[in-house]
Order: C-alpha cells, then structure tokens, then sequence
C-alpha cells in the first residue's frame, strides 16, 4: 500500500509540474492579448480596494492596479475582466488559468512563497491585523479582549495571528469562524460576536458598511506584519516582470513628481530618472517583455500614480479615511519603495 501511494503521489507531483509548465509556456502575455483584455481575479467586497457601484463599475486600489496592467499592454485601461474569486477558491484560480492576475488584498508569506506555485510581485499596501469592537463595550485595548468571541473568515493568515496574540498575551477567546468576510462582518454588526477582526484597512472598509458605523472602533494594537500584494503563477518571467513594474512604475512616478496632469509635459523633463521613466530615452529593453517604450507613460496618464490612486481609493476625503502612513514613499519616512528605471 505505501508503495501504491508513493507511486501515486509521484504521478500527481509529475502532472500537477507538467501542467503548471504547460501553462507557462503558452505565454500569458500572448494569452492575454490574444483575448483581448486582463482576467483580474479581486474580492469584489471590500470598499476601496474592489467593489462595482449599482451601474456595475469597479473601484479601488487592487482595480486600479489591474487597469495599469491594460494601460500598460493595451493603451487602455478598461481592457480588463474582474473576477471576484473567494479566499479558498483565490489560489486556485490563478494555479489554474482562470485568472491572469491575483490581487485580492492578499498577504505576501513564506508558505505562499515557498508551497502554492505563484509568485508575489510586490506590495501594493502595507497592513496588519486589527480588532474592531462596539463603543458600547468601553473597551480601549485589544489586552482587554480576555473570553471575548471573535469573528474572523477562515482560510486566512487571521486565524494564526490571532492564536499567537492572545497565547502570548496569556488571554482566552471563542473563535466564530466563517467562510467569507460579508457573513462575518453582517453577524458582528449584529451582536453574534464582540469582535472582529481582519488586516486594519479591511475593517476600516467594512465600518463603513455596518448599520450604525459611527458606533465602533478600531482598537490601536496591530498585531502582526501584512504585506498586501498581487500574484501571478510562477513560471513566465515575462508576464511577472510586467505586474512587477506596472506597480513599480507608478510609485516611481511619484516620488519623480509625475502625475495625471503633469505626465505629458513631464515627457519634455531633463530629469534622467523621468526620461527613463516615461520612455522619452532609449527603451531599456522593453520589448523583452512586448512591450513599447511608452508603458509607463500609459499607466500614469491613464490610471496616474501610486499617491493618486491612494487617495483617490482609500485616502483621508474618502470614506475610508485612512492616512498614507506607513503607505508613504520611503522618502518620506514610509515603506513604499521601488527598484530605480536605469
């Protein structure tokens, strides 16, 4: 019998690795274009990162970075398809074809990295987990929280962030667990748990959905580290390297300072850096990835730069009302960094 298993075990290692390769090789840029748009696979339920409004259009950062991906390969930023795929359905759907690119409020780790066959591109938003309650519990710190029920969406980095602070802490709690984030979030508002809990932007998001928003808090204590980035299946350079930089292009553009407006006249710059940037030099050896040496330029001018889509998403006039944070170029003492244009 465990010979019978390892020989089985084998052939599943040996078709699931062929059929990854087969997908890589079919070249997901050709793919992509061949079809005519991007297949973005998003939540499609969390305000400010991806949500479509009554008349069915999208919004959000994660929208936003999949419409640079078309601005970048098409000239045109509404070419792409948003596939809102759940938390246990998300990997999948990429391992599989299904979708061309993740981003899904997705938290980059080492067991992604190392087990599930994609690869991270970079962040596009630094987070952690948070703990939002009632104002009526009169509760100021999540060290509070001892026999407290909690709901949290299973499938997610939550639930073991959330072992971790209350083991350390020494604190007890009931878990109330749920497969999708809408269930848990519907049944806090209704008093079927004390707590809730996922990355702080995403409680921030859901407040703003809940019956009586003004009536709950977000407590201070982030307990962990929650890279939120987008991910392609691993094995196509090419199609990686364009979902790298189509994010990379935008937070250089602006710490250069390049935005919507400015873009065209910022072409005509003596700056090295945005000459590179905008594709006014050489083209850096763009068409490795079938690309001209304007896609950059198609990002800014048609999605705009990363401080843009920041504030125009989740920024402090929004709803959401989230400061830049630790979401500030690096420049100006944030984590948001990208490689040079040279």
């Amino acid at each position: 019998m465990k010979i019978r298993l390892a020989v089985a075990s084998a052939a599943m290692s040996v078709a699931l690795a062929t059929g990854a390769s087969s997908v890589a090789q079919a070249g997901v840029l050709d793919t992509v274009k061949q079809r005519g748009n991007v297949v973005c696979g998003v939540s499609g339920k969390v305000p400010g990162f991806s949500v479509p409004d009554a008349q069915g259009v999208w919004s959000g950062m994660d929208v936003d970075y999949c419409r640079a991906i078309a601005a970048a390969v098409f000239n045109d930023a509404s070419k792409v398809t948003f596939r809102p795929v759940t938390t246990t359905e998300r990997f999948t759907a990429l391992q599989t074809g299904e979708i061309d690119v993740l981003a899904r409020n997705t938290t980059w780790s080492f067991t992604r990295d190392a087990n599930l066959g994609i690869e991270f591109v970079g962040a596009n938003f630094y987070d952690g987990q948070g703990f939002m309650v009632s104002k009526q519990l009169g509760v100021k710190s999540a060290k509070e929280l001892n026999g407290a029920s909690i709901c949290i969406q299973t499938g997610t980095t939550a639930e073991q962030n959330i072992a971790d602070f209350f083991t350390a802490n020494k604190l007890t709690f009931k878990q109330v667990v749920f497969e999708s984030s809408d269930e848990a979030a519907k049944l806090y508002d209704t008093g079927r748990c004390d707590v809730y809990t996922t990355d702080t932007s995403g409680l921030a998001a859901r407040r703003t959905t809940l019956s009586k928003p003004a009536d709950h808090v977000i407590l201070p204590e982030v307990i962990s580290k929650e890279p939120l980035g987008p991910s392609v299946r691993a094995g196509d350079p090419q199609w990686a390297n364009i979902a790298k930089w189509a994010l990379f292009a935008q937070i250089n553009a602006e710490e250069l300072g390049v935005t919507q407006a400015n873009v065209d006249e910022m072409r005509q710059s003596k700056n090295p850096d945005v000459r590179r940037l905008l594709g006014s030099d050489e083209a850096l050896g763009n068409e490795r990835w079938g690309l001209d040496r304007d896609w950059a330029y198609r990002i800014v001018k048609l999605v705009g730069n990363y401080g843009e889509v920041f504030e125009r998403n989740v920024g402090t006039k929004t709803s959401l009302g989230l400061d830049r944070g630790i979401n500030q170029l690096w420049t100006k003492g944030g984590l948001m960094y990208a490689p040079p244009v040279r």
